[in-house]
């Protein structure tokens, strides 16, 4: 049986969440129960709705859960930029974070298209 575990999707973006960890530890520490905190919450939404959606059986819940995942990555992609935008976040080096990012948008994208509107 496959899990969630084996989707490729998943695997990345569990490693995303390990680099947006790495990356928000070097935030200000004022930000730790603002845009740090929002930032981890909105990254570990992705993995765990890929997660609850493959588990929940059937194709229609699946994609629901891939649709979350994805609206997930689109908050945290907006927050990244808030981030880039503050002068003390500003510096720090975005492009592991960034090119992870892009690639689990990319395959969430793909696996909802193959999955259908009304699945």
């Amino acid at each position: 049986m496959n899990t969630y575990k084996d989707l490729t999707v998943w695997q990345k973006s569990i490693e995303l969440v390990t680099e947006i960890y790495e990356l928000t530890k070097k935030f200000p520490k004022e930000e730790i129960y603002g845009l740090t905190s929002q930032i981890r919450r909105a990254a570990i939404s992705i993995p765990s709705n890929i997660a609850e959606g493959k588990m929940r059986g059937g194709n229609i819940e699946f994609r629901r859960f891939l649709l979350i995942a994805f609206a997930s990555g689109a908050e945290l992609e907006t927050q990244l930029i808030i981030s880039k935008r503050l002068s003390q976040s500003a510096k720090l080096d975005y492009n592991r974070v960034d090119c992870l990012l892009e690639e689990v948008m990319k395959i969430l994208n793909k696996l909802i298209s193959q999955l259908g509107p009304s699945a």
